[in-house]
C-alpha cells in the first residue's frame, strides 16, 4: 500500500473540509481584538511548556514502541520509533475514528525490515494499553467523580457515556484478537479462499504458508509478552503518564493566563472527559465536537474573556501542532524514499 493512495487523498480532503467548518464555527462571531488582547497575556514559559508537553505526548508512544520492539528483536532505533509515532498521529488525525494511523505505522515498520508479526503485536499492545488506560480513567471518574462530572458536562454527559462504552468495546475486541491467534488464522484463510473463489487471487499454497507463518510468529510474539508481564506493566505505567501529560496541557494554559480558582485535578479531569467522549467519533481529529464540548465544559473554569483564547491555544498545541510535526515527518520519509529511488536508477 502506498502512503498516498486515492483513498488517502479523499480522506485528506474530508479532513480539510471538516477543519474549515470547525474553524468557521469557532471563529464566527468572535471579537478578535478582544481575543488578541487576551492571547498577549499568555506567558511565554507556559507556551513553551505546553509545546514540550504535546511533543512528549506523541513521542512517548515511540518510546513504548521501541521498548517492546527491542524485546522482540526489532531493528528500529528509538528515533525511528518516535518517527513512527508522529506518522501515526498524522494519519490518525486526518482519518475518521483515527483508523489510518496504525496501518501506516505498520507499513513503515515493515519497510524498515521489522517482522510483520512482531510489529503487529507491538502496535496492538500499545493500542490496547492506550485504550485500557483511558477506560480505567473514565470508569474511575464515573465512580469517584460522578456528581461534578454530570454538573460540568450537562447535556454532553450521555456522549461521555457513549465514548466510554465504545472505548471499552474496542479494548475487549483487541484483547480477544490478541489472545485468539487461531481465530485470526481462520479469518485470514476464509478471506483468502473467498478472494480465490471470486478470482481476485489465484490459488497459491505459498500464500497459505505465508499466512500460517504470520500467525505462528504472531502467536510467539503474544506468548512472549504474556510471559514478560513486567514489560507490559512498565508500558502501562508509562502510558498513564503519557495520558496525564495531555490532560495537564489545559492546566498549563490555565496558569499561563494567570487564572486562579480551579485546581489542577479538576481541569485535568475535565480535559480527560472531553477526550473520552470524542475519542471514537467518526470525524477526523474529532474536530468540531471537541471545540464545542470545550466551550461548554470549561465555561466556568476559563472565566471572563479567556474561554475562547484558551480553546485556541489548547487545541492548536495539543492537536494541530503535533499534526504538522507528523506531516513534516511523513514528508521527510517520502523525500528520502524518492532520493533513494533516484540514486538506485
Amino acid at each position: 500500500m502506498l502512503p498516498f493512495s486515492r483513498k488517502r487523498i479523499l480522506e485528506g480532503a474530508f479532513f480539510l473540509l471538516v477543519m474549515g467548518l470547525s474553524f468557521y464555527t469557532v471563529f464566527h462571531g468572535q471579537d478578535m481584538e478582544q481575543i488578541g488582547n487576551a492571547l498577549r497575556r499568555l506567558s511565554l514559559p507556559a507556551i513553551g511548556m505546553a509545546l514540550l508537553t504535546a511533543l512528549f505526548f506523541v513521542g512517548a508512544e515511540g518510546v513504548m514502541i521501541c521498548y517492546l520492539l527491542r524485546s522482540l528483536n526489532g531493528k528500529s532505533s528509538i528515533c525511528r520509533c518516535i518517527s513512527y509515532s508522529f506518522i501515526g498521529f498524522f494519519y490518525s488525525g486526518i482519518t475518521p475514528s483515527a483508523t489510518g494511523g496504525q496501518p501506516m505505522q505498520l507499513y513503515y515498520m515493515c519497510k524498515d525490515k521489522n517482522g510483520l508479526s512482531e510489529s503487529s503485536v507491538v502496535l496492538m499492545t500499545v493500542a490496547l494499553i492506550y485504550k485500557f488506560v483511558l477506560v480505567l480513567i473514565g470508569i474511575a471518574m464515573l465512580i469517584f467523580w460522578h456528581r461534578p462530572l454530570r454538573i460540568y458536562l450537562r447535556e454532553f454527559f450521555p456522549l461521555y457515556l457513549l465514548g466510554l462504552v465504545l472505548n471499552s468495546t474496542l479494548v475487549l475486541i483487541l484483547l480477544a484478537v490478541m489472545l485468539a491467534p487461531g481465530g485470526i488464522q481462520r479469518v485470514m484463510l476464509k478471506a483468502e479462499k473467498m478472494l480465490v473463489k471470486i478470482k481476485i487471487f489465484k490459488a497459491s499454497e505459498e500464500r497459505i504458508e505465508k499466512i500460517e507463518r504470520f500467525v505462528g510468529g504472531y502467536r510467539d510474539a503474544v506468548d512472549f509478552l504474556l510471559t514478560h508481564k513486567g514489560k507490559v506493566l512498565c508500558v502501562g505505567l508509562f502510558t498513564l503518564l503519557q495520558r496525564c501529560s495531555v490532560f495537564l496541557l489545559a492546566w498549563i494554559v490555565y496558569r499561563g493566563f494567570a487564572l486562579e480558582g480551579s485546581d489542577a485535578l479538576t481541569v485535568m479531569l475535565l480535559q480527560a472527559s472531553i477526550y473520552i467522549a470524542v475519542d471514537m467519533l467518526p470525524v477526523p481529529g474529532a474536530q468540531g465536537i471537541t471545540e464545542l464540548m470545550y466551550r461548554n465544559v470549561f465555561t466556568g473554569i476559563f472565566t471572563g474573556t479567556y474561554l475562547m483564547p484558551s480553546l485556541y491555544v489548547t487545541r492548536t498545541i495539543s492537536f494541530y501542532f503535533p499534526l504538522i510535526a507528523g506531516m513534516m515527518v511523513v514528508g521527510g520519509n517520502l523525500l528520502s524514499a524518492a532520493r533513494r529511488q533516484d540514486f538506485a536508477s
